[in-house]
C-alpha cells in the first residue's frame, strides 16, 4: 500500500507541476470566453487622469486567464474579493487569496493567472501612473498582502462605472475616494475600530434616511463620544456629523425629485422630515432653490 501511495504522489507531481519563479518573460494576455470584464478608461471617465489613474477594471474570471508583462511604465494593483489567483515573479511564486492586495510596481516583470484551470477569480484591478503620489503604496515592492479594502474598492468602482456619461460631481467624488482608500491601505494606516464602526453606522444611516437620526444617537451606536464622532467624520468626509447627515439627505432628495409621482411632502417623509416646510427650508439652504424649483428645472431640461 505504501508503494502505491508513493507512486500516486509522484504521478500527481508529474501531471500537475507546480510553477516556479521565471527568468524569461513575454508580453501576453489571455482570457477564456467565460471571463467577464468591465473597463474604466480615461476617455469615458476623465476624472481617472485627474487623480493619476491610468486605467481600471472589474473582472470575474474562470476557465482560463493570465497576464504576463516584461515590465511596464505603470504600477499595477489587484484587489481580490473571491476565488484564487497566482503571482509569479523573478524571485517567488505567491498565492493570491480572497481579501488580499497585490502590488506590482512599474518596470518589473510579472505574471498573474488563475490558480487552477477550474478556479474562479473575482477581482478589481487598477493601473496607476508612475508618479510621486503613489510612492507610499508601491515602495514595498512586489507583494501580496491582506487587505480590508477589497469589497469597498469593488463597490466604489462599480458606482464609478455606472456614472459613465452621468454626473461629473459624483465621478469626482468616487475618484477622490478611490485615491484616499488606496493611499491609506498600508497596515500602518489601517483604520481604527472606531473609524470602521462609524463607517458601518453611516452605511446604515444611508439605507434608513427616514429614521430620526441624531448626532448623539449616531455616536452612541458607534460606541464613541460626540466629540470623537465629529473628529472621525471630519477625517472621513471632510465635514461634521450633522453636515454629513444633511448632505446624504439632500443628495438623495435630488434623485427622488426626478420622479414626478412623488410629491414634495412624500419625499420629505421618506428622508426623515415630518414637516415638509422644514425640508424645503433645508433644501433651499443646501441647493440654493426650493424642491419645486429644482424639479421644474429638471423637467424643463428633458
Amino acid at each position: 500500500m505504501s508503494d502505491m501511495l508513493e507512486k500516486s504522489e509522484n504521478l500527481c507531481r508529474s501531471v500537475i507541476p507546480m510553477p516556479e519563479p521565471k527568468s524569461s518573460w513575454q508580453d501576453e494576455v489571455y482570457l477564456a470566453d467565460a471571463c467577464k470584464e468591465r473597463f474604466l478608461t480615461q476617455s469615458e471617465l476623465p476624472e481617472l487622469a485627474e487623480n493619476q489613474f491610468f486605467m481600471a477594471g472589474l473582472a470575474e474570471l474562470s476557465e482560463g486567464y493570465h497576464v504576463e508583462r516584461v515590465g511596464t511604465s505603470i504600477h499595477t494593483l489587484l484587489l481580490t474579493l473571491e476565488g484564487r489567483g497566482r503571482l509569479i515573479t523573478e524571485n517567488a511564486v505567491m498565492e493570491i487569496e480572497a481579501n488580499t492586495l497585490t502590488v506590482l510596481p512599474a518596470n518589473l516583470p510579472f505574471r498573474f493567472e488563475l490558480a487552477q484551470p477550474d478556479a474562479n477569480w473575482k477581482m478589481a484591478w487598477l493601473l496607476l501612473q508612475s508618479t510621486e503620489k503613489w510612492q507610499p503604496l508601491i515602495e514595498g515592492g512586489q507583494r501580496v498582502e491582506p487587505s480590508y479594502l477589497c469589497e469597498q474598492i469593488w463597490s466604489l468602482m462599480s458606482l464609478f462605472h455606472s456614472e459613465i456619461g452621468g454626473r461629473s460631481s459624483f465621478r469626482k467624488l468616487f475618484a477622490s475616494e478611490l485615491s484616499r482608500l488606496l493611499l491609506g491601505s498600508s497596515a500602518s494606516n489601517a483604520p481604527s475600530n472606531s473609524v470602521l464602526r462609524v463607517q458601518s453606522v453611516f452605511n446604515e444611516v444611508e439605507s434608513q434616511l427616514h429614521h430620526p437620526w441624531t448626532v448623539k444617537g449616531i455616536a452612541e451606536q458607534s460606541y464613541i463620544s460626540v466629540e470623537q464622532l465629529n473628529r472621525i467624520c471630519k477625517q472621513l468626509y471632510g465635514c461634521s456629523t450633522q453636515q454629513r447627515l444633511i448632505a446624504l439627505r439632500m443628495e438623495k432628495a435630488t434623485d427622488l425629485l426626478h420622479y414626478e409621482s412623488w410629491s414634495v411632502g412624500m419625499i420629505a417623509l421618506r428622508l426623515g422630515y415630518p414637516d415638509p416646510y422644514n425640508f424645503t427650508h433645508r433644501f433651499r439652504q443646501y441647493h440654493g432653490c426650493s424642491p419645486r424649483e429644482y424639479r421644474k428645472r429638471v423637467m424643463s431640461g428633458r
